[in-house]
């Protein structure tokens, strides 16, 4: 089996080999993260174009490497919510015959964050200057800052991965897409 991870970032690729080795205990797999557009704001600011982002990315890794038995996008977002912002993420998995989706759970960013974001910073960028940190989407991400690496960036994500999988599981249930 081989899987496209419409993505070069370490963090989103370890999400989905984990994810899927759950799904597969047996699973014998490569596994490429692989660099394709988004097609939507390197920071996303809506739920609605988060999931775009990842649905894009999992398209255009299709389009690109077609040789493959799913190719999976996976895109970070925020979204005001009254005076807050919320963080997530958004995972699209697809297959030739078949499509699922499933978003992180959510939570709520640190005001030094926000306002830094406000002002132009990508959500990673902004958890570097505010917690003295290196490279951070590539690591922990916020939510590994906030939870003292309690919740990492890859755990948050395995969990979606694998509901996102919900389509393939049960066919019967859910239209072809």
């Amino acid at each position: 089996m081989k899987i496209i991870v419409a993505s070069k970032n370490p963090v989103k690729v370890n999400a989905v080999k984990i994810g899927f080795e759950r799904i597969f205990p047996e699973l014998k797999a490569a596994f490429e993260g692989v660099a394709v557009p988004s097609l939507v704001s390197d920071q996303p600011l809506s739920d609605e174009e988060t999931l775009r982002g990842a649905a894009n990315r999992a398209k255009n890794a299709k389009a690109d490497f077609p040789n493959a038995d799913y190719w999976v996008g996976i895109e970070g977002g925020i979204e005001m919510q009254g005076d807050d912002m919320t963080a997530f993420a958004w995972i699209v998995i697809q297959s030739n015959d078949s499509l699922g989706k499933a978003r992180t759970g959510a939570f709520f960013l640190p005001p030094p964050v926000v306002a830094l974001i406000k002002q132009g910073k990508e959500l990673g960028e902004a958890d570097d200057i505010v917690f003295g940190a290196s490279n951070s989407k590539q690591k922990g991400g916020a939510v590994g800052l906030l939870t003292q690496q309690v919740i990492d960036r890859t755990s948050l994500y395995v969990e979606a991965v694998i509901m996102a999988f919900i389509p393939f599981k049960n066919p019967g249930l859910y239209l072809e897409s």
